[in-house]
C-alpha cells in the first residue's frame, strides 16, 4: 500500500513524483472534475429555497467521468489520501469535489505555494483539513456565476435578438467598464491649445509658467510599469493663439536671468514583488503578452519548479527567500544591500493568502534555465522583480529652475540618478534630463522662443494589461478571474483587439447599451465589488453562504429580473428595436448609433419563416457570423433571425429554432445520454462529409460535446467511443 497524493495539473506529476520518491502515487483531476447539473429551473443545477441551497453535482464532462473512475480505483489502494490541490479559493472547492464524488473520509489537505522540496515535505509533514469556509466561498461562487449568467442570459439577453449569446456577473461589469470609456471618446471634442517654451544659449529648455506650483505630489508617485510611454515636457496650457504670441513677443523683447535654482536629493523605493494582476501589466507592457498567455506561461514556470503560485493578490515574500535575497546581494552587488529587509503595503482588499510571485530559488538565474523562450523572458521579469523589491532605493538629484523676462515666468526641471539602486535590476525611471549648473541672478542668452500648436487627445482605449489594472482598483473579480474574463469577452466579439488596446464592437456596445437599462445595478463596478467582498466574507467564516445568496437572489435578483422582462415585453409590444429603451428614455443620438436599428436595416424578398412577413437586412460587425449582416423580421412582436450558411447557401434559423430533419436520424443511440444519434452534414477542404453527434442541442453543448462519429472506410468512428458498422446507420 501508498500514499496517494491528488493534484490538478498533470504537468507537475513528474516533479512530485522525483520528490516524494518511492511509496507514494502522484494523480492528477485535471482541473475540475466536477459542476453544477444542467438541470432543473433554468438547468441551474441547484434549487434555491427558505435559507438554503440544494446543489445537484455531476462530473465535469465524459473525461472528468473517466479520471474520477480511475481515481477510486486507485483510492483502493491507498493507505492515505492528500489532497494538494492549488492553494486558493478555486483550489480547495476542487478538493471538497474530490473528497466528496470519491467518498474519502478524512483526505489530509497539503497546502504550498511552490514545488521544492523542502516546501513540499514541509506541508506533507503538516496536513490540516479542507478549509469549510473556503469551501463555502468557492460553492458561492459557482452558484452566483450560474445563477446570474444562466437566468440573466436566457431571459434577459437572448430576448434583445442582437446576436449576443451571454452576460455575466464579472464579465458585464467589465464590458461596462470598456463601454463607458469608447463613450468618452465618442464625445470628446478636441481643443487647440499651445505650448510655449524658451530655448538658452547656456543649454537648456524652460517652459512657460502661468503661476508657481506647489510641491509636485507626482515627485513621490511610484511610476507605473504599464504606463505604455510618457509625455515629453510641457507649458501649462495657453488656450488662444493671440495669448501665446504675446507670450513670445515677451520673451523675445525682454532680457532674461535666473529667478530660482531649487535642488535636492530623492528617494524612489523599489516596487513590490509582482502579484498576479501586476505581472500581467508588466509582460503586457514588456513583453507583449496577452493576460491569458502570460498565466499560461506562469502556469508551465511554476509546475517545473521555478516560481511560486502564480495566482495571488499578495506582496509578502517568505523570510528564508528574503535572506537568501540579501546573502546574494552581500555577494555580488554589496552597495544595494538595504540596512533592513524591505517590507512592501498591501492592495487595499488583498486576501494575501499566500507569498508574491517570485522565484523558487535566487541562485537560480534566467540565463541558467532550460526552458522556452517565452518562459525564459517571462522568468527573467519575475526574478528581476523579486530582487529589486529587496534593493537599496533609488537616489535622484531633482533640479529645478525658474527664469523671468518681464513680467512671465519660465520653469525647467532636471533629474540625474546619483544612485541606481533597485533600478540596477528593473528600471522604472526616466531618463536623465540635466541641467547646467546655474546661479540665482544670472543672465542668459535667448536662443529661441516658440509656441507649438496642439491638440487636447481623447482618452486612450484600454490595453489588456491596463483593463487587468483597473479591474483589480475597482474590485472587480480576483487574480484568477482576469485573463478568462477578458479572453471570453473577446470569444464573444464583444470587444476587439485595435491597434493592441480593447474596443467594444457594436455587439458589445449594444448589449451594454440594453443592460444599462434593464440591469442598470449588475454592471456597475461597485455592485460586483460588493459581492466579491461579501464572498471574502464567506471565505472568512463570518457569514453564511447559503443565507447571504438566497436573500440577495430574492431581495434583488429576482425582481430586477421581473422589472427587466417587463420592460422587454412593453418594448416589444411596441415594436421598439433593443437601443430603443434607451432613445425613449432620452439616451444622445451618438451612444444609440452603437448598435444597428430599423432606419439601417434594408427590406429583403425573404419571408419569415414563422410570420410570412418580409424580413429585414440587418448589418453587423460580428465575427461570429458567415456574412455582414443577418435577417430579422420586421413585423410588430415577431423577432424572427435568419443567419447566412454559406455551405447551403442559404438562410437558417439559429440551431436552437430549428425544426429536426426526421430523415437525420439514425436508429443508434447516443453512447453518453441516450438520445438518437442524428446525421450532420459539413464541408471540409472543399470536400462534402458526414458524421454522426448526439441529436439534442442542449446535450451538445454539454455532457455531450465529445459525442462524433468521423466517416471512414469501414463505417464510422470515434477516437473515444470506438467504430460503429456502417450498415447500422445508413
Amino acid at each position: 500500500m501508498a500514499n496517494l497524493l491528488l493534484i490538478e495539473s498533470p504537468g507537475k506529476s513528474k516533479k512530485l513524483s522525483q520528490i516524494l520518491g518511492p511509496g507514494w502515487i502522484v494523480k492528477a483531476s485535471m482541473g475540475h472534475v466536477r459542476e453544477l447539473a444542467n438541470d432543473g429551473e433554468d438547468a441551474l443545477g441547484f434549487d434555491l429555497l427558505d435559507q438554503r441551497i440544494e446543489c445537484r453535482y455531476e462530473p465535469r464532462d465524459a473525461r472528468g467521468q473517466k479520471v474520477l473512475a480511475d481515481l477510486r480505483q486507485v483510492v483502493k489502494q491507498a493507505d492515505a489520501v492528500y489532497i494538494a490541490t492549488d492553494p486558493d479559493r478555486e483550489g480547495e472547492t476542487i478538493g471538497w469535489h474530490l473528497q466528496q464524488a470519491l467518498k474519502l473520509k478524512q483526505p489530509r489537505r497539503v497546502v504550498y505555494s511552490e514545488i521544492t522540496p523542502q516546501a513540499v515535505k514541509a506541508a506533507i509533514a503538516q496536513p490540516r483539513s479542507l478549509d469549510q469556509a473556503l469551501i463555502a466561498a468557492g460553492r458561492a461562487r459557482d452558484c452566483l456565476d450560474k445563477l446570474v449568467g444562466y437566468k440573466g442570459s436566457k431571459h434577459v439577453v437572448w430576448r434583445l435578438n442582437i446576436g449576443a449569446k451571454s452576460m455575466g456577473r464579472v464579465q458585464s461589469a467589465t464590458l461596462h467598464l470598456l463601454c463607458v470609456r469608447e463613450k468618452e471618446i465618442q464625445a470628446f471634442k478636441p481643443q487647440d491649445y499651445w505650448s510655449v517654451w524658451v530655448e538658452y544659449q547656456e543649454g537648456f529648455k524652460a517652459f512657460y509658467q502661468a503661476k508657481r506650483k506647489a510641491n509636485a505630489s507626482a515627485d513621490r508617485e511610484t511610476p507605473d510599469d504599464a504606463k505604455e510611454g510618457r509625455d515629453g515636457q510641457e507649458s501649462d496650457r495657453v488656450t488662444t493663439q493671440a495669448e501665446a504670441d504675446r507670450l513670445v513677443a515677451i520673451a523675445r523683447t525682454h532680457p532674461h536671468h535666473v529667478t530660482t535654482v531649487e535642488g535636492k536629493v530623492a528617494q524612489q523605493a523599489p516596487p513590490p514583488p509582482f502579484i498576479t494582476s501586476s505581472l500581467q501589466q508588466a509582460a503586457g507592457a514588456k513583453l507583449r503578452f496577452s493576460p491569458d498567455k502570460t498565466m499560461k506561461v506562469a502556469q508551465s514556470l511554476y509546475e517545473a519548479g521555478h516560481i511560486t503560485y502564480m495566482r495571488t493578490d499578495s506582496v509578502t515574500l517568505a523570510a528564508p527567500f528574503c535572506a537568501a535575497v540579501r546573502q546574494y546581494l552581500e555577494q555580488h552587488d554589496p552597495t544595494n544591500v538595504p540596512s533592513k529587509t524591505t517590507r512592501h503595503r498591501a492592495v487595499k482588499g488583498a486576501q494575501e493568502a499566500h507569498e508574491a510571485i517570485r522565484p523558487t530559488h535566487v541562485t537560480h538565474l534566467p540565463a541558467q534555465l532550460t526552458v522556452s523562450a517565452d518562459e525564459t523572458k517571462l522568468y527573467e521579469l519575475i526574478w528581476n522583480r523579486a530582487v529589486a523589491s529587496q534593493c537599496y532605493p533609488a537616489r535622484l538629484r531633482k533640479t529645478r529652475v525658474v527664469t523671468t523676462s518681464g513680467s512671465v515666468q519660465w520653469e525647467a526641471k532636471g533629474q540625474v540618478v546619483e544612485f541606481p539602486g533597485y533600478t540596477r535590476y528593473w528600471n522604472n525611471l526616466s531618463a536623465d534630463t540635466q541641467l547646467p549648473a546655474l546661479q540665482q541672478g544670472q543672465p542668459l542668452t535667448l536662443k529661441q522662443a516658440t509656441a507649438d500648436k496642439k491638440q487636447t487627445q481623447p482618452p486612450p482605449r484600454y490595453t489588456e494589461p491596463k483593463l487587468v489594472q483597473l479591474m483589480e482598483r475597482r474590485g472587480i473579480g480576483r487574480p484568477s478571474t482576469y485573463a478568462p474574463t477578458i479572453k471570453t469577452l473577446k470569444d464573444r466579439a464583444y470587444v476587439q483587439v485595435e491597434k493592441a488596446t480593447l474596443q467594444p464592437t457594436p455587439l458589445g456596445l449594444a448589449l451594454d447599451e440594453a443592460l444599462a437599462t434593464l440591469l442598470p445595478e449588475l454592471i456597475q463596478p461597485e455592485f460586483t465589488a460588493q459581492m466579491e467582498a461579501a464572498l471574502d466574507t464567506i471565505a472568512q467564516g463570518k457569514q453564511d453562504w447559503q443565507a447571504y445568496l438566497t436573500d440577495w437572489h430574492h431581495t434583488y435578483f429576482a425582481p430586477a429580473l421581473a422589472k427587466a422582462s417587463q420592460l422587454l415585453h412593453t418594448q416589444s409590444a411596441q415594436g421598439l428595436p433593443v437601443d430603443g429603451v434607451r432613445r425613449s428614455q432620452g439616451a444622445t443620438a451618438q451612444t444609440s448609433t452603437a448598435t444597428p436599428s430599423k432606419a439601417q436595416a434594408t427590406v429583403t424578398k425573404t419571408p419569415c419563416p414563422k410570420c410570412g412577413e418580409a424580413m429585414q437586412k440587418v448589418p453587423s460587425q460580428s465575427k461570429k457570423l458567415k456574412a455582414n449582416h443577418f435577417l430579422k423580421c420586421g413585423a410588430t412582436g415577431c423577432g424572427t433571425v435568419m443567419f447566412w450558411n454559406p455551405q447551403g447557401k442559404r438562410y437558417e434559423l439559429p440551431y436552437a429554432q430549428r425544426s429536426p430533419d426526421p430523415e437525420a436520424f439514425t436508429d443508434l443511440p447516443c453512447p453518453v445520454c441516450g438520445a438518437l444519434l442524428e446525421r450532420y452534414r459539413y464541408t471540409k477542404e472543399g470536400k462534402e462529409k458526414v458524421m454522426l453527434r448526439c441529436s439534442l442541442l442542449e446535450h451538445r453543448r454539454g455532457k455531450c460535446k465529445e459525442v462524433a462519429f468521423f466517416q471512414g472506410h469501414d463505417g464510422f468512428w470515434s477516437p473515444k467511443f470506438g467504430t460503429l458498422k456502417l450498415d447500422l446507420v445508413q
